[in-house]
């Protein structure tokens, strides 16, 4: 299971890296980083904003398993693990005397009950599928935690490594949203509303090398050109998630910054109602799919940066298939399905998109031109991120967005009619069923490449490109990640050299 999760290949962008020290970690410093939205809240087990993952995750939450930055899978709050024969049961012994931000004792009875309030009726978690495959739990010893699953899940290591899974103290749960306590590198010091989120070294961290730094402080900059000057100016450190690839290059240039050239598993797609008029017709989203031309995605609104895709599938995991070719930009071919859906003069619709995802808005200027040439007249509206979440992501009140789906392995919301594209599909959750429950590699390459070429062929979005993973910082900063396997943040192992 350990070799089962990401392989990641190389993306060349052909950037001015400059060399990485290889020098020993020393201790102490304070650590800025920028990235372009406010969480919602500070709750991974609530939310599904990446936001809160990038801040929190890794570095205020751990989980029973985590990756690194080549995505790997590795020990976290359990230490080691084995699988039954059959795939069914999971083991885990759990690091012992490891305790929480506010004292309390992290063990198998904690986990436990983390794991049956993420599977529970109730559950405010954003993915309960990934628990719910799991049939009962035991504990039996106090470090000791043992999971049979009501069937072989490919995934469920996978996701017992995602922010999802982030194991809350029972006591110190309620106010995560505001006031998070983990067990993680870093404590909660301060949120500053509409600024900064600020954490400090947890001096009782269960692994006393870590964490290097003394501070981390997350400022959230929407404007991509704001960032740049900040980090130009040494207001900042590090810009995390770089909104502004052209500002990649130049930045490359000069010496007292570095570009770290890597994947990720972000893919940037046009989401799209599939219950709303006339989206909800396939020739429509055929027409569509005609009519985008990734490459000119790249050059105009990424900077020559980023990957071609045409389903919900990073080319940085393993099984991935590439369905770009399945809509070829053709202008004609568009028109004649635009025609035979009952649209020879084309719409109007409203694409939304949020500003401080500055990307959002590029691409959408490039779309909108795009689309103009096949008759559909697209208004764009800029909707504030809060908005975004509660309008479109829980309500479900739009046409057309644009937005980049960072968590890997997530092809598994297309088999939910509720999530918030309302596309409802049995063949697709018949497949994805086979895929969870495939006995071997081979079987899994095959099933998972069927979901994504179904998902393909109904249009379900518009697949636009996968994102490179672009963070630039000062030219002390060590230790950041190059490559990007999941979405947090991790700042457990970087440091500054003196």
């Amino acid at each position: 299971m350990k070799k089962l999760l990401f392989i990641l290949i190389a993306l060349t962008l052909f950037l001015p890296v400059q060399a990485i020290s290889a020098s020993n970690p020393v201790k102490g410093g304070n650590l800025v980083v920028a990235q372009p939205a406010e969480p919602p809240g500070l709750d991974p087990t609530a939310n599904t904003a990446a936001a809160i993952d990038r801040v929190v995750w890794a570095n205020v939450f751990e989980t029973l398993v985590k990756v690194d930055d080549q995505g790997q899978v590795l020990p976290g709050l359990a230490k080691e693990w084995n699988v039954s024969a059959d795939g069914k049961i999971y083991t885990f012994s759990l690091r012992a005397g490891v305790k929480y931000h506010n004292g309390e004792p992290f063990n198998a009875e904690v986990a436990k009950w983390n794991l049956e309030r993420a599977m529970g009726p109730k559950t405010v978690n954003p993915h309960p599928e990934y628990f719910r495959v799991i049939e009962n739990i035991q504990t039996p010893a106090e470090n000791t935690l043992k999971i049979t699953l009501k069937d072989v899940d490919a995934l469920f290591l996978v996701h017992m490594a995602e922010g999802d899974a982030s194991l809350l103290p029972i006591t110190g749960y309620k106010d995560a949203k505001s006031h998070p306590i983990g067990t993680g590198p870093f404590k909660f010091a301060k949120w500053v509303r509409g600024d900064r989120v600020e954490l400090t070294r947890f001096d009782g961290y269960w692994n006393p090398e870590l964490p290097y730094l003394d501070k981390v402080t997350f400022r959230f900059i929407s404007d991509a050109s704001a960032q740049t000057a900040a980090l130009m100016a040494g207001d900042i450190d590090v810009i995390g998630w770089i909104g502004s690839p052209e500002s990649a290059l130049e930045l490359a240039k000069n010496k007292r910054f570095k570009v770290l050239d890597g994947a990720s598993t972000s893919d940037m797609i046009l989401s799209t109602n599939n219950k709303a008029e006339p989206f909800n017709n396939l020739k429509v989203r055929q027409a569509m799919a005609h009519a985008i031309d990734r490459q000119m995605i790249i050059d105009l609104a990424m900077s020559g940066f980023g990957t071609p895709i045409g389903s919900h599938w990073s080319p940085a995991a393993p099984y991935y298939v590439d369905m770009a070719g399945t809509y070829p930009y053709d202008l004609e071919k568009a028109k004649q399905l635009l025609a035979e859906a009952g649209y020879p003069g084309g719409f109007e619709a409203v694409l939304q998109v949020p500003p401080k995802y500055a990307y959002t808005v590029r691409v959408g200027e490039v779309l909108v031109d795009q689309f103009s040439k096949i008759g559909i007249r697209l208004k764009m509206e800029n909707i504030e991120w809060g908005q975004w979440i509660k309008r479109i992501f829980l309500n479900k009140e739009y046409q057309l967005t644009i937005i980049g789906h960072a968590e890997a392995w997530d092809i598994g919301i297309y088999a939910n009619p509720k999530y918030y594209f309302q596309y409802d599909s049995q063949e697709f959750r018949d497949a994805y069923a086979k895929a969870l429950k495939a006995p071997n590699e081979k079987e899994k390459a095959k099933w998972f490449g069927e979901t994504q070429r179904i998902i393909a062929r109904d249009a379900v979005n518009g697949f636009l490109i996968s994102s490179p993973s672009l963070p630039v910082m000062k030219a002390e900063v060590m230790g950041w990640w190059k490559n990007y396997p999941t979405i947090a943040l991790d700042c457990t192992k970087v440091w500054l050299k003196k």
